[in-house]
């Protein structure tokens, strides 16, 4: 009995060398989550690396079904036209002519009414089992971004705000249409 202490001792340390040294990518299968889930969804939107990075950057994703998964786009809806709306605030603070003033507060409102109206409507469709309403309000948000844009008639200091909304947006408007 005391002779085979070594020879267990051995084996187990094996097995720790052999679990350390096997590549992450050979044990999906034992990977936790939905990877499946959150890249066959991703194929089906406009843009599967922007949907593929917002997803896999939430916690929450593992578990998530679809529903899930478009709730945590919305959140990074909002996330967006927080970032629009500070980035607005600090281009309105800086100053700048007249034209650009009327662009600058119509952008402010825009990305205002996609945090007080959109955001909370697709959010509270998806909690209520009505992906419709839900996308309806990713469809708004990514068009407020757009007139945004267009306020500025090509001069836009947003330019890189308002491409991000719409591209979020545009993903989660395609994950919520799978619930249809």
């Amino acid at each position: 009995m005391t002779n085979s202490k070594p020879l267990i001792l051995c084996f187990f340390l094996q097995a720790i060398v052999v679990m350390v040294t096997i590549p992450a990518s050979h044990c999906r299968s034992f990977l936790p989550g939905n990877e499946n889930l959150i890249q066959s969804t991703c194929k089906r939107t406009p843009n599967y690396n922007l949907c593929l990075q917002t997803l896999k950057a939430s916690p929450g994703s593992s578990t998530a079904d679809v529903s899930g998964l478009a709730l945590i786009m919305v959140k990074a809806m909002k996330a967006k036209a927080n970032d629009a709306l500070k980035i607005i605030h600090d281009l309105q603070r800086e100053g700048a002519g007249p034209k650009q003033r009327r662009a600058l507060s119509s952008c402010y409102s825009k990305y205002k009414a996609v945090l007080i109206a959109d955001v909370p409507q697709a959010t509270e469709a998806l909690q209520k089992g009505d992906p419709k309403f839900a996308e309806d309000g990713a469809n708004d948000a990514a068009n407020e971004a757009t007139y945004c844009e267009s306020d500025f008639s090509g001069n836009s200091p947003l330019t890189k705000q308002n491409n991000a909304m719409h591209d979020v947006a545009a993903v989660t408007a395609a994950i919520v249409r799978l619930l249809l």
